[in-house]
């Protein structure tokens, strides 16, 4: 019978080589490059990523239109109420005229009444 050897610290390295070696081997072998599915399912993720970022890009598309929209609208109504606004302030303007107008109008009529009877007291004092 053989006698039993010890392994030398050079033996030990070599069987921890030899050992990593095939374990590298074996994980080389698991790798999912080396699937025949792999490429299929890279390629169908990529598609659905692809599909997902244009969905994004077409709702912020829409959302910029919709926003685009709303301010026109805005700024419409904004236009439509500062002319409102305007066309009130001329009408109240052409009401104040016309108002002073009418009062300075009675107004002469009044001093033309008060005249008249200052005119008629004095023929009858006369």
């Amino acid at each position: 019978m053989k006698e039993f050897r010890e392994p030398s610290l050079a033996d030990r390295r070599e069987m921890a080589a030899k050992a990593r070696q095939a374990i590298l081997e074996k994980a080389r072998a698991k790798s999912v490059a080396n699937d025949a599915g792999f490429a299929e399912r890279q390629a169908a993720r990529r598609a659905v990523g692809e599909a997902r970022d244009q969905r994004a890009a077409e709702r912020k598309a829409a959302k910029l239109a919709a926003a685009e929209r709303e301010e026109a609208t805005r700024k419409a109504q904004e236009a439509e109420r500062a002319a409102t606004a305007k066309a009130a302030k001329e009408a109240a303007a052409a009401a104040a005229v016309e108002s002073a107008a009418r009062a300075a109008a009675a107004e002469v009529a009044r001093k033309a009444a008060r005249d008249a009877r200052y005119a008629a007291r004095k023929a009858r004092q006369k």
